[in-house]
């Protein structure tokens, strides 16, 4: 076991990625792409002057052909910058994994359930790792939202807290909480 951090609760240690197969890339000829794109600016406008046309429209062909030749330039962008192919995972085999998916915020909570499960029943895996890591989160919050933190300012962060969430953290070897007391330590957290 862990201590519990935050890094270890935003982690997907549970799945290893695969290492995606390099792409294949085709090996095209620089004329062979610029004829193409030429035939297609051409149809394009081709279809478009008869268009307006038969509609009873006249414009000019050029500004039409930089039309498209500005659009075929700006797809040619993007297709530059598309964000790279997500990585495959295995199957870790479990219903959990297989459940879940590539979904790895959702595999961070069961994960969390998990834990929280096995605290209820051992206080040893609570004080080991759920407290480090409410510990974290309090001080990450009264620093986002108040700009202190428990060891900067304790009397604020007390008055901020209350004296039952203070006191869970601050007496570690006290008796583990029950549900509906870890309940009211979140939701003070959320208030915050």
């Amino acid at each position: 076991m862990s201590d519990g951090g935050l890094d270890e609760l935003f982690s997907a240690r549970d799945e290893p990625v695969e290492e995606a197969p390099e792409p294949v890339a085709k090996e095209r000829s620089r004329a062979l792409m610029i004829l193409r794109n030429a035939l297609l600016v051409i149809a394009a406008t081709v279809v478009t002057v008869a268009g307006l046309r038969a509609g009873g429209l006249r414009i000019s062909v050029p500004l039409v052909v930089v039309f498209f030749i500005g659009l075929r330039l700006v797809l040619f962008a993007v297709s530059e910058v598309a964000p790279p192919p997500l990585p495959k995972r295995r199957a870790a085999g479990s219903a959990a994994s297989r459940e879940a998916g590539n979904d790895s915020l959702r595999l961070a909570v069961r994960r969390w359930e998990r834990n929280l499960d096995r605290a209820h029943a051992d206080a040893e895996v609570y004080t080991r790792n759920v407290l480090p890591v409410l510990a974290e989160l309090t001080d990450e919050r009264l620093r986002l939202r108040h700009g202190i933190t428990r060891q900067s300012d304790p009397r604020r962060a007390r008055e901020l807290l209350g004296d039952p969430l203070w006191a869970a953290l601050h007496d570690p070897g006290r008796r583990h909480p029950r549900s509906r007391e870890l309940e009211a330590y979140v939701d003070t957290l959320e208030r915050l």
